[in-house]
């Protein structure tokens, strides 16, 4: 937890060791954390110079913890100091790279693309484009993505509440597979626009209309992926996501829950994102997997939708809902 401010795990447990303890000796405090002794010691001389804790003026050998209040709090300050430092050398750098990228018209083809190879560099890579996306980030995602942005625990972990938003494109397969919506919402967050295709023509994340990453390598080889900067390569990629994006079908993914009390009578949240799965094209069975809800709940909300619009056939009921703005095709520009 304290590794934001430089400790490492070590480091970390002895200091909170000595913080339970008020003070101790390095032999104490070794047999205490299980380490050696030589260990502790170096440990201790580390927090030392951190400022974290002092030897004893009273009894030799010993050591003190210093206040954590007062010592995290000084690191904490010099941790944003630096932290806005670093931030204007990276504006300052990127201002420059723009610069460079603009009049490098006649740059070698070599330094407009860079291949990525293992998969914990390429998952490292894409989780960078993510992060370092400051307008949008644009991604097609198959039914087992090679390496489109990773809809996993560690990279929602990583991303929650960071960001720009999502514009994204699955496969409809991707939402019969376990969890499916689920983790398409909580791995990108809430600002996200989802839409379904029944093929993605090929995995692709592109991060503030550049660079984009797409995958070299098929499943079973060791992963690969070209990371492609500003160039007619680059823009053929935006226009390949942006052709997807209009025909694709927009999902609702949201919280599930009970209607508000007092508003308009109408379809609700539930209501309308098993609407939406529906038009994707899922069953009832799915459906209700899906959303963690009963078979006889989703055939029952279904059945009020068709008496809320009047209609006597499903097929009615998704022109209806399109008619009457449930599953509106807005685009963003």
């Amino acid at each position: 937890m304290l590794g934001a401010i430089g400790l490492d795990a070590r480091q970390e447990s002895a200091y909170r060791a000595l913080v339970a303890l008020g003070a101790a000796e390095a032999a104490d405090l070794a047999h205490r954390l299980a380490l050696p002794e030589p260990d502790t010691e170096r440990a201790l001389r580390q927090l030392e110079h951190q400022g974290l804790v002092a030897r004893s003026s009273a009894c030799r050998g010993r050591w003190v913890a210093a206040p954590p209040g007062v010592a995290l709090g000084a690191l904490l300050t010099r941790q944003r100091h630096e932290l806005e430092r670093a931030e204007l050398a990276a504006a300052v750098l990127a201002e420059g790279y723009r610069a460079e990228a603009a009049a490098g018209a006649g740059s070698a083809a070599h330094d407009l693309v860079e291949v990525v190879t293992g998969a914990s560099a390429v998952a490292h890579r894409c989780l960078q484009l993510r992060l370092g996306a400051a307008e949008e980030v644009c991604a097609l995602v198959t039914g087992r993505p090679v390496a489109a942005p990773g809809l996993d625990d560690e990279a929602a972990e990583k991303t929650a509440g960071r960001g720009a938003p999502y514009r994204v494109v699955v496969e409809r397969r991707v939402l019969s597979l376990p969890g499916g919506t689920a983790g398409v919402s909580a791995a990108l967050g809430g600002d996200v626009q989802v839409r379904t295709v029944e093929r993605v023509p090929a995995e692709l994340v592109i991060a503030d209309r550049g660079p984009a990453m797409v995958p070299l390598t098929g499943r079973g080889a060791e992963p690969a992926a070209l990371v492609v900067h500003a160039s007619g390569l680059l823009e053929s990629l935006s226009g390949l996501f942006e052709a997807v994006w209009r025909e694709a079908l927009p999902l609702r993914l949201g919280a599930h829950g009970m209607p508000e009390e007092g508003r308009a009578p109408g379809p609700d949240a539930v209501d309308l994102e098993i609407l939406s799965l529906l038009l994707a094209g899922l069953t009832d069975a799915s459906v209700a997997k899906q959303l963690d809800l009963g078979l006889r709940t989703v055939q029952r909300r279904v059945k009020g939708l068709m008496e809320l619009a009047g209609v006597t056939t499903r097929l009615q009921l998704g022109w209806h809902a399109y008619r009457r703005g449930w599953v509106a095709r807005e685009l963003r520009e």
